[in-house]
């Protein structure tokens, strides 16, 4: 076991960049023939296929050899191996190598169906070989686009009966009851279906850039399980070898249209449809060759004689979607002379359901005025993918219906017709008062469990009173405490808000009163700016950042009174800074604080720390930068897309001596290191790596020391924080070397098992290296687990388990098993770890 961790080690130091045993590096990027990177390429030496690497999703490889001659060996999945002679100098080495595609005849040797010659099979590689004439996306062009998605939510069985009927009969009994109830029972009808609609001129230019400006933007209802209101996400283009649609799938799509998709599927001709003046089209089905596969199935419909695709028709196999339980994507291509398809038309169609309800979506896409010639300005594309105009949400009804390319449906009409004249009685101060004044109706059960709230709609305020089961903190430190919260929320249109929130109670068994208090005002959305200031009376942690079992220890506790003002926002896209300024005063706990000491025994519980009561004045500033990060510009706010580089941050503290009576003086400095990426087809990884030094320890305070934490028991703790068997909990003083490390498998692993792939389990491993010199502290783990996701109330609930294996030279070689819960945050569609 020692020698295998050891070798983990050592792995994991080669994949994070060390320079030991004189190797140096060779690194570039393996292009296909239109000098786009070829995602999952082998890199090997030849005659020694042990040093061997395996590029990235863009085609970028890194391997470290030592000092010498190499015939390196290049190769991927439907192209031809190329082998190249590199000398290794001690310095970097950069080679970019350009791969093309197996010819059509050796393609031809590959037929694994049948002995008969395979028809379907060969129309596509006729449309392979000539696929990059076809795709339009090869010429920069601008064009104006049509988006409309919406979706309908009905109960299921579990739920209550929605049907028509039932629907009127409703309507019928509305009559009875007062009015302004009628309007309300009305307008809860028509949130069962939720539409939104986006028009565009979308600009491109290969191999990937992209800008919208958005024209036109309506939004009926919640666009909460709407796909594809923007075409900056997700582009479906099956004239790519590969696919990565990250908010929809959660691994890459091999396009069944592609010299590796043609030793990956199946291809059936199951028709063909002869036409006037046309010519004839080849209705090919194609199905996956292996099952543990989650990739595409359905029909690709290509001409005789032009080998031009003019429809596709897939579904996604149901496995690796994030949200949906099911989707499938129809194109229509116009066909340009005899050499190009461009898109028409998509039609997406998506469901996901719930324990008592199911939400049934369609977005269909529409694309005219295509000009191949357009003139971008320089700079015209950027890390800004999207721009949308005031004038864009002011649109009214005349706009959207000469611009519509698809016709509403008879049901859709009589929507926005209802819904638009709903909404504008709704939107009179009478009405708005009349719904608040039932939303602010105070009941039992508001008073008792959920909370009073309070609603003005004209102002734009709310304000919420804790129920009184929320007011009882029945496990805290030093007895049960009872007291209210109160919050207040105010926004305006130009989407700045405060955010207040307030607490006081009292401890039952010693009488003393604590509280906080916090104001928060983001005064520039788009920049993300918050300024706010937090007043806090109450008790404080000395080691807040430790395992469950050890942060409500007695011996943790102490007393604070501060004051802390904060800062936040964004200097230019992808950087930020935060800075805290906090004055505190730290005191221990009075002398005749009264605990609960039933579990002293249990928890080996001793008695608060006792010290002379002092003021710290304390700065600390964060720095993150996060390089090309990509976003949509809206009115007032931007939407942050994410980037493919790492992040990386610097965090000061500053201890500051004497000022206003401060008995601190220390200097903190922490650097670190993070990012989320694919690895091949094998899943999604995560990485963290951080290291930090005391520079000044003149006078440092216990409550400003820092922490490694020991592990929880049971519990699987945030792995890019923590660690899962650390023992300990060490404090540290000089530089150390903190790295951990994710990977999730997202089912490329399981699906292989007969069966398994039905169960939507997936696999996970990762580990860790703690290096603390000042301890002479090495610890080194692993773990793999099993994971699943569950719906859980309209969310994602991923739930794991885990066996963690540790070692290092201050413990012998260990095991544990934990359990792990996790909520996928929708908005960035990627769960904490």
């Amino acid at each position: 076991m020692f020698k295998f961790l050891q070798y983990f080690v050592l792995t994991a130091c080669f994949l994070f960049g060390s320079n030991a045993f004189g190797q140096y590096v060779l690194k570039g990027k393996v292009l296909d023939e239109s000098n786009l990177g070829i995602p999952y390429a082998d890199v090997y030496v030849k005659n020694n296929a042990d040093l061997r690497t395996r590029a990235d999703i863009e085609g970028n490889y890194l391997m470290r050899l030592e000092v010498g001659e190499y015939y390196m060996v290049f190769s991927a999945l439907g192209y031809e191996t190329r082998e190249h002679y590199m000398i290794v100098r001690e310095t970097e080495n950069i080679q970019n190598i350009q791969l093309f595609p197996i010819k059509i005849k050796d393609l031809e040797e590959y037929d694994f169906s049948v002995k008969r010659r395979n028809v379907g099979r060969d129309i596509v590689l006729r449309t392979v070989e000539k696929k990059n004439q076809f795709d339009y996306n090869q010429f920069p062009y601008t064009s104006d686009v049509y988006i409309r998605a919406k979706d309908e939510r009905t109960l299921t069985s579990k739920g209550e009966d929605t049907s028509e009927k039932d629907q009127e009969k409703q309507e019928e009994d509305a009559r009875f009851d007062d009015v302004e109830e009628m309007k309300r029972k009305k307008m809860q009808q028509l949130n069962n279906l939720n539409m939104v609609e986006v028009e565009m001129q979308r600009s491109y230019a290969p191999p990937n850039k992209i800008k919208e400006i958005r024209t036109g933007y309506e939004k009926r209802g919640n666009d909460r399980n709407l796909y594809f209101t923007t075409t900056a996400k997700s582009n479906f283009n099956f004239f790519q070898n590969t696919l990565y649609l990250d908010d929809l799938s959660k691994s890459p799509i091999q396009s069944p249209i592609s010299t590796a998709g043609i030793l990956s599927y199946k291809y059936q001709l199951v028709e063909k449809i002869e036409r006037e003046s046309l010519p004839t089209l080849n209705k090919i089905q194609i199905s996956s060759r292996s099952s543990s596969i989650s990739t595409l199935e359905g029909f690709i419909y290509i001409q005789d004689s032009t080998w031009l695709v003019e429809k596709i028709d897939f579904t996604i196999v149901k496995g690796n979607l994030y949200i949906y339980d099911n989707f499938s994507i129809v194109q229509d291509f116009e066909i340009l002379g005899d050499t190009m398809c461009v898109l028409k038309n998509q039609y997406m169609n998506y469901n996901v359901e719930y324990r008592k309800e199911k939400f049934v979506g369609s977005t269909v896409v529409n694309y005219k005025n295509y000009d191949f010639k357009p003139d971008f300005e320089k700079g015209f594309f950027g890390n800004e993918l999207a721009v949308t105009t005031q004038q864009a949400y002011e649109r009214d009804s005349s706009y959207w219906s000469s611009t519509r390319l698809t016709p509403l449906t008879l049901e859709e009409q009589k929507f926005i017709q209802q819904r638009d004249s709903i909404e504008n009685l709704f939107s009179k101060s009478t009405y708005l008062d009349s719904v608040d004044s039932v939303f602010n109706k105070v009941t039992f059960w508001k008073v008792a469990w959920f909370g009073i709230d309070h609603r003005n709609r004209v102002k734009k305020t709310q304000w919420t009173i804790s129920s009184v089961a929320a007011m009882v903190r029945p496990i805290y430190i030093a007895g049960p405490r009872v007291g209210p919260d109160f919050d207040f929320f105010k926004k305006w249109d130009n989407e700045k808000t405060v955010d207040v929130y307030m607490r006081a109670d009292v401890g039952l068994l010693n009488g003393d009163v604590k509280g906080y208090a916090n104001i928060k005002y983001l005064y520039n959305p788009f920049k993300q700016s918050r300024i706010g200031i937090n007043f806090t009376h109450n008790y404080d942690l000395i080691r807040s950042f430790d395992a469950i079992t050890q942060v409500f220890l007695r011996d943790n506790f102490i007393e604070r009174t501060s004051t802390t003002l904060y800062h936040d926002f964004e200097i230019f896209n992808g950087l930020y800074l935060e800075s805290n300024f906090t004055y505190i005063n730290r005191r221990p706990l009075p002398d005749d604080t009264k605990f609960i000491r039933w579990f002293d025994k249990a928890l080996e519980n001793t008695e608060p720390p006792k010290f002379n009561a002092y003021n710290a004045l304390i700065a600390d500033f964060t720095l993150r930068y996060t390089p090309f990060q990509k976003y949509m510009r809206e009115p007032n706010r931007k939407v942050i897309l994410g980037s493919k580089w790492p992040t990386i941050y610097a965090y000061y503290e500053k201890g500051v001596p004497s000022l206003i009576g401060s008995e601190v003086n220390h200097d903190y400095i922490r650097f670190g290191l993070m990012q989320t990426f694919k690895v091949l087809t094998l899943g999604t990884s995560k990485y963290h790596i951080t290291s930090g030094k005391f520079l000044n320890q003149k006078i440092l305070r216990p409550e400003d020391m820092k922490y490694h934490r020991r592990a929880d028991p049971i519990w699987f703790s945030n792995p890019m924080y923590s660690y899962q068997d650390l023992d300990s909990t060490l404090p540290t003083m000089d530089w150390y070397f903190e790295s951990h490390y994710i990977h999730h498998f997202n089912g490329a692993l399981i699906n292989k098992i007969p069966f398994m792939k039905k169960t939507r389990i997936s696999t996970v491993v990762g580990g860790g290296y703690l290096w603390v010199p000042e301890h002479k502290w090495t610890h080194y783990e692993m773990f793999g687990g099993l994971e699943r996701v569950f719906k859980f109330s309209r969310r994602r609930l991923r739930i794991g388990v885990y066996a963690a294996f540790s070692d290092g030279n201050q413990i012998k070689p260990r095991s544990t098993f934990k359990i792990s819960f996790a909520i996928l945050d929708e908005r960035s569609m990627k769960f904490s770890f």
